[in-house]
C-alpha cells in the first residue's frame, strides 16, 4: 500500500491477506512484547497502533486496523489513519461552532434586513466566520503534513509485522 504524495483527511486502505485472521491478529498482538517503538492494543478484531506518549506531538496520527475473516484461510484488513480521538473531537467541535455562528449571523443579518435595519456588522461577522473556517482548514492541512512521517512509520511497521 502506498500513501502517495497527497494525504487525504483520513486515509483508508483495504488489503486481502491469504492467512487466517486470528494468525494476523496474534502476530500483531505479539509485537506488544517484542518492540517499544509503538503502542499496540487489541480489542476483538480491532488493533490500534499508536506512537508512544513521549514521542507524540499534537498532530501525531494513529492507525486503526480491523481484520475481518473471509474464510478460514483468507482475511480482509481494513486500515484507517487518523488523528488521536481527542484532536479529532476538538477539530470537529471547532468546525461545529464556526458553522453555528455563521448560520446565526446569517439569520441575524436576514432579520435586520427584513426589519429595514442596518445589517453590515452581521454580514462582516459571517465573512469573518468563513475566514476562520479557512484558517481551520489550512491549520488541519499543516497538521497532517507534520504527521506524515509518523504515518509512514506506522504503515511500515504494519507491513513488516504482517508480511514477515
Amino acid at each position: 500500500m502506498s500513501l502517495g504524495e497527497e494525504i487525504v483527511l483520513r486515509p483508508r486502505f483495504k488489503v486481502e491477506i491469504p492467512e487466517a485472521s486470528e494468525t494476523i491478529l496474534n502476530r500483531l498482538e505479539a509485537t506488544k512484547k517484542t518492540q517499544k517503538d509503538f503502542i499496540v492494543s487489541r480489542i476483538d478484531q480491532h488493533v490500534f497502533i499508536k506512537i508512544p506518549k513521549q514521542k507524540q506531538h499534537f498532530w501525531s496520527p494513529q492507525l486503526h486496523v480491523e481484520i475481518d475473516e473471509i474464510d478460514e484461510h483468507n482475511c480482509l484488513l481494513h486500515g484507517l489513519f487518523g488523528p488521536s480521538p481527542t484532536v479529532w473531537t476538538f477539530f470537529m467541535f471547532l468546525h461545529f461552532i464556526v458553522a453555528c455562528l455563521f448560520i446565526g449571523f446569517g439569520v441575524w443579518a436576514y432579520s435586520n434586513a427584513t426589519l429595514g435595519n442596518s445589517y453590515a456588522i452581521q454580514v462582516a461577522l459571517s465573512f469573518f466566520m468563513v475566514l476562520v473556517w479557512f484558517s481551520l482548514y489550512f491549520g488541519g492541512r499543516w497538521g497532517k503534513s507534520t504527521g506524515k512521517p509518523e504515518m509512514i512509520q506506522l504503515n511500515d511497521f504494519l507491513n513488516k509485522t504482517i508480511y514477515t
